[in-house]
């Protein structure tokens, strides 16, 4: 046993000899890259989240100002060095000869997982035809159930209430805009509002996850339970449930008319909301006025496969169209959104902040902040932060 371990002892010391000038010449390599003498420790500063590649992503301009306002994102992006191309289609319900058709991109959503859309002008008149909407045909298609829009205070930017940040979020495949609505006698129309079970529980469900996730200690049902008592009785009888499984986060109900009165005069208090369709659509465009209004607050819906980025308040800007007064951080920051989505963290973050810095300069505004600057002007001004940054 002792002459076995005394013949072994060389060749432990040996391999210690190595492992110890290995350990040395590591030592010495990592000096080298803190003094800049070895390239390959250069690729640290590129992000690590950085795709290999270009992301190819759908874009649908929309109606109204939504061209300007994607023209503003293409020009953001290639300052930026986005690593991203777009499959663009025009889709419109005002001009059909325009339009491709609805397949077109709903195949192409499909397809890439993600895009980004302006906002598609709905007629308020009916000509007969089809009562369904291209945007409800469009969330129906792709199943896209849970509209997210995060109401948050842009510094700089002053408003009646500050440091605001709550998310709404609001089921939008069925509730009063399931598109069933028939004259039953000459003068009397009745409207058919769904709810069901399965999609106020899978709603519920997804509001309480997104708490958990991005660590948001409340979440509030907002309903009309006391005089629609089956519909949105069942509707907050799923949040309740779906509440019990997350005992660590704080669960509440709210009258839908009480809700909005909360919402001018002590938004604070709330984190996550979660609300029917309707409901959501109306809330989505009050909150939008507390940090500023439509042109600053980005949207975003998603399915099981696919989401799709837009403004978080649903305005075409129609009569804005050729002037270069509307503004596109809505849409640059939807954008933003998107690339996070897709793992383009980097670049997300060096546009959102320029946005951030040309708002909080206050030197250039458009007409809905307060100024005189034009859309393009806007754009040029977050290009020059991301040039001088």
């Amino acid at each position: 046993m002792a002459a076995s371990l005394r013949r072994t002892q060389p060749a432990i010391v040996q391999t210690f000899s190595r492992f110890l000038k290995n350990k040395q010449d590591l030592v010495k390599n990592v000096e080298r890259c803190i003094h800049g003498s070895l390239p390959v420790c250069q690729s640290v500063a590129s992000p690590v989240v950085k795709p290999v590649g270009k992301q190819v992503a759908t874009l649908v301009p929309g109606d109204g100002v939504g061209p300007d306002m994607m023209n503003s994102l293409r020009d953001v992006f290639t300052h930026a060095g986005v690593p991203i191309e777009f499959e663009e289609y025009f889709l419109s319900e005002v001009q059909q000869g325009q339009s491709v058709s609805l397949d077109t991109v709903v195949e192409s959503f499909k397809r890439n997982g993600v895009g980004i859309k302006g906002i598609i002008t709905t007629p308020s008149q009916f000509k007969g035809g089809i009562l369904q909407t291209l945007n409800m045909k469009l969330r129906a298609e792709l199943d896209l159930f849970a509209n997210v829009v995060v109401i948050k205070s842009l510094p700089g930017l002053k408003t009646k209430h500050n440091n605001l940040d709550f998310v709404i979020i609001r089921e939008q495949t069925e509730g009063e805009y399931s598109a069933l609505e028939h004259e039953s006698v000459k003068g009397v129309v009745e409207c058919l509002k769904i709810i069901t079970r399965e999609k106020s529980m899978r709603i519920a469900k997804f509001a309480f996850d997104y708490a958990m996730r991005h660590k948001r200690n409340k979440v509030t049902a907002v309903h009309k339970a006391n005089i629609m008592k089956l519909g949105d009785g069942l509707f907050l009888q799923c949040c309740e449930e779906v509440a019990s499984y997350y005992p660590k986060i704080e669960f509440e109900n709210m009258i839908i008319d009480n809700c909005c009165m909360q919402l001018v005069s002590n938004p604070h208090q709330f984190d996550v909301m979660v609300m029917p369709n309707l409901y959501g659509n109306i809330v989505d465009n009050l909150a939008a006025g507390l940090v500023g209004g439509a042109g600053v607050v980005p949207g975003e819906s998603y399915s099981r496969d696919s989401a799709m980025f837009e403004q978080g308040a649903r305005h075409a800007f129609a009569e804005a169209v050729g002037r270069s007064i509307a503004n596109p951080t809505a849409v640059l920051l939807s954008g933003c959104n998107m690339l996070k989505h897709i793992h383009l963290d980097y670049h997300a973050k060096v546009i959102e902040d320029a946005v951030h810095r040309v708002i909080k300069a206050a030197k250039v505004r458009t007409k809905d902040l307060g100024g005189h600057s034009t859309t393009n002007d806007f754009t040029l001004a977050v290009i020059d932060q991301l040039h001088n940054n």
